[in-house]
């Protein structure tokens, strides 16, 4: 029986997988989740990124399904719509919008908000989800406004939103503020570009796109490399166990 290496059966995973590919500007669903403040999310960015507006952005968007995505880093204007689950659906009154940075990874599969395909939107009809890490210190407990008294309930959990890419530096509340910005070059947060928007060749590489690409260096000063390190490490072992299953099954 031959056996077919993992090395070869990643690299034909890589190549063909198709990443839903999106315009600067559209629209999108969005969620929340809660993201502790100073914690190291997927995208490996400084504790200090907590500290202003962020979210995870769903799996096929972000371009990665094991780690680092190419999607990590980028900031964008997110714009408040009209809630999807609602009967009727809400519309506010005042326009609400707050720009956030991409540091982590919303997951896929099933029939989550975040499990859009190239091929197949999720079930508000979209192909990108925005999961807002919130409540946050950084975004006011008002932020998503309701009406109690018609609907009897404050958190509509869904909301369609219009979405903007943004420059980092320029628009985000955390682009004055280099220990929550990141940058990959000196390696200050491992992968967590500066702004993407500007400088599209600092990305972050992925596990699981069509390049190839290693992970970066997870040698940095800031004191979350050991817990960044140890996430990637825990993140990729089950995906490698999980193929060599898969590819002895097919043998």
């Amino acid at each position: 029986m031959q056996i077919l290496s993992l090395a070869i059966f990643l690299s034909i995973i890589r190549h063909s997988q198709a990443w839903i590919q999106y315009a600067p500007t559209g629209t999108a669903t969005m969620t929340h989740y809660t993201l502790p403040l100073n914690y190291i999310a997927a995208c490996g960015c400084t504790a200090d990124s907590t500290h202003y507006p962020t979210a995870a952005m769903s799996e096929m968007a972000y371009g990665s399904s094991t780690d680092y995505g190419p999607g990590c880093g980028r900031c964008f204007k997110l714009t408040l719509l009209n809630t999807f689950l609602s009967d009727p659906p809400f519309f506010p009154d005042v326009t609400k919008s707050v720009v956030i940075k991409v540091t982590d990874l919303c997951p896929g599969g099933g029939a989550g908000w975040c499990s859009a395909t190239p091929g197949h939107p999720n079930q508000g009809g979209q192909y990108i989800n925005f999961d807002l890490a919130w409540p946050s210190t950084s975004i006011s407990n008002d932020f998503f406004p309701s009406n109690v008294s018609l609907y009897g309930y404050a958190d509509f959990g869904v909301w369609n939103v219009s979405y903007e890419s943004v420059s980092c530096v320029d628009d985000w509340a955390g682009g004055k503020d280099p220990a929550a910005l990141g940058s990959v070059p000196n390696g200050g947060s491992v992968c967590c570009p500066a702004d993407p928007f500007t400088n599209p060749n600092t990305t972050c590489p992925s596990f699981s796109d069509d390049t190839d690409a290693t992970p970066p260096n997870t040698t940095t000063s800031a004191s979350s490399a050991i817990a960044v390190a140890t996430s990637a490490r825990t993140t990729l072992v089950p995906f490698v166990i999980a193929s060599t299953i898969f590819i002895t099954a097919l043998l």
